[in-house]
C-alpha cells in the first residue's frame, strides 16, 4: 500500500503542470521533483499495478494531472475523501480529517503555494510530507470504520469509476462555453463575451498567467453585459483599477466594438436542449424517489448527494425499471447501489 498526492501551479502559471508528487509508504514520505525528474514512467510501474492499493485524498484532480502530463493511470485506488464522505463526516477536506482523526494542523499557508518555484523552501517540503504522511494510517481507520457498517465496497466502487477520469479536452470549443451565466446571454452579449475572453487568454498566455489573474470572471460579464463604448464607460466596473483601464482599455473597447458590429448571422448562441414534454407521472416518481433518498440518507448518517444524485433519480423516474434486470440496464447505477437499495427503489417507483 502506498499513498500519493500532488502538487501543481494552477493559480500561478497560464498551462498549470504537476510540481511535485508526494509518495508515503507508512510514514515515510518522500518527494518526487518532475521538473528535475521529468520522466516519472518508473512510477507508472507501480501505479498500474493492481496488486498495491493507491491511496489519495480527493484524487479527482490528481488523477487527471497524472495521465495529461505523464500519461500515468493509476489501478487499485482509494480515495480516503470518498470513505468520508460514506462515513457521513460533515468536513471532507483532508485539512479537516488530520486535524480530526490525528490532532495534526497543516499549514495553510502553503495551500496556494507558487509550487513551480526553486528551490522549496524547508516550510513547504514540510506541508508536502504532512500531506500525505498520515494517508496510510488514515486509510485503516477509515476502512475498518466502513467495514463495520458494510460499506467498504461502496468506497471502492466509486474510487474504482474515478481512476478512470481524464482530463477533457477543450481545443475547438468556445472559451464562452465554460464560463459561468453564458447560458443567460443573449446572441450578441455572447459575442462580446466570447471576444473579451479570447483577448484575456491572449493576455494570458503571453505573460504566463492564469486568464483570472488578467481579469477577473467578474469584470468579463459586466463588460460584456454593459458593452462600453468609451473610456469613461469603463469606470465603475468592478475589477477594472485605473492602472488596468491603462494597459488594457483601449484593446477593450475595440474588441467591444468588433463584436457588436458583427453581423446577426455570425453570432453565437448556446445550444438549448429542448425541455421534454411535462409528464406528471414521471414527475411524481421523482418526487416520491427523493423523499425517499432523503429518508434513507438520514437514517444512514450520509449526505442525500452521496446515496444518489439527481441525475440518477431523474433517469430512474424516466426509465421506471420494474426489476433487477431492468435496473442492471441503468449504466448511471453503481452495483452498491442496486445490491444494497434496488429493491428498496423498485418498490418505489411500483
Amino acid at each position: 500500500m502506498i499513498a500519493f498526492d500532488l502538487e501543481a501551479d494552477s493559480l500561478h502559471h497560464y498551462r498549470e503542470k504537476v510540481c511535485l508528487v508526494q509518495i508515503a509508504v507508512s510514514r515515510d514520505v518522500f518527494l518526487v521533483d518532475p521538473l528535475a525528474v521529468p520522466d516519472l514512467s518508473p512510477l507508472g510501474v507501480v501505479l498500474a499495478d493492481p496488486a498495491i492499493r493507491k491511496v489519495f485524498h480527493g484524487a479527482d484532480y490528481d488523477i487527471r494531472s497524472l495521465y495529461r502530463d505523464f500519461s500515468l493511470e493509476v489501478l487499485n485506488l482509494f480515495d480516503t475523501m470518498f470513505a468520508c464522505q460514506f462515513l457521513g463526516e460533515k468536513e471532507v477536506g483532508l485539512a479537516a480529517v488530520l486535524k480530526k482523526r490525528f490532532g495534526v494542523e497543516l499549514d495553510k499557508r502553503y495551500q496556494k503555494a507558487d509550487w513551480s518555484r526553486r528551490p522549496l523552501d524547508e516550510g513547504m517540503v514540510a506541508y508536502a510530507a504532512a500531506d500525505t504522511s498520515y494517508l496510510v494510517e488514515l486509510y485503516g481507520l477509515l476502512s475498518s470504520d466502513l467495514g463495520a457498517l458494510g460499506r467498504l465496497s461502496w468506497v471502492e466502487e466509486e474510487s474504482e469509476l474515478l481512476s478512470l477520469v481524464r482530463a477533457v479536452d477543450r481545443e475547438g470549443e468556445p472559451f464562452y462555453a465554460r464560463f459561468k451565466g453564458a447560458n443567460r446571454m443573449n446572441p450578441r452579449t455572447l459575442a462580446v463575451l466570447e471576444g473579451l475572453l479570447r483577448f484575456r487568454d491572449g493576455k494570458a498566455r503571453v505573460s504566463d498567467r492564469p486568464p483570472f489573474k488578467i481579469l477577473s470572471n467578474e469584470t468579463m460579464r459586466l463588460l460584456a453585459e454593459k458593452k462600453p463604448v468609451k473610456a469613461q464607460d469603463l469606470s465603475g466596473i468592478t475589477g477594472l483599477t485605473p492602472r488596468l483601464v491603462e494597459r488594457y482599455g483601449a484593446e477593450i473597447l475595440k474588441t467591444v466594438q468588433e463584436a457588436c458590429e458583427a453581423p446577426e448571422d455570425r453570432l453565437p448562441a448556446i445550444r438549448r436542449h429542448s425541455r421534454p414534454e411535462r409528464d406528471p407521472d414521471r414527475e411524481e416518481r421523482l418526487k416520491k424517489l427523493k423523499r425517499w433518498r432523503e429518508a434513507r440518507a438520514k437514517s444512514l448518517g450520509i449526505d442525500a448527494g452521496v446515496l444518489a444524485n439527481n441525475a440518477l433519480l431523474e433517469i430512474l423516474a424516466q426509465e421506471l425499471p420494474r426489476n433487477m434486470a431492468d435496473l442492471d440496464a441503468i449504466p448511471a447505477m453503481r452495483r452498491w447501489q442496486k445490491e444494497e437499495f434496488g429493491a428498496e427503489i423498485l418498490a418505489v417507483l411500483a
